[in-house]
């Protein structure tokens, strides 16, 4: 039987990272999300809303709708992420400012 053969590790920071470092506000890059629509065709993956936006616009509808996943993902997670301000799920939140 022939072995599998080992998965690279997968890198989420530096020269190919696809996601930006806890501290610059979690989520994923422009370089990352273009890769994700490179490889899987028809997505419609867009970058995170983080500058001011117009009341009922599209950009807003999207960030109130990323708030109210989020918020459930937050709620669900363990005590130790859900209280830690440094969390990737938080930072992301501030990112969007939710």
């Amino acid at each position: 039987m022939a072995r599998a053969k080992a998965k690279p590790i997968r890198r989420t920071i530096g020269k190919r990272g696809n996601y930006r470092k806890t501290k610059s506000g979690a989520g994923m890059t422009k370089k990352g999300v273009a890769a994700y629509r490179k490889a899987n065709p028809g997505s419609k993956l867009k970058t995170a809303v983080t500058g001011k936006v117009k009341a009922g616009s599209k950009a807003a509808k999207r960030r109130k709708s990323y708030c109210a996943r989020s918020l459930g993902q937050l709620k669900r997670s363990s005590a130790k992420t859900r209280n830690n301000p440094n969390s990737r799920i938080r930072q992301a939140r501030r990112r969007w400012k939710c």
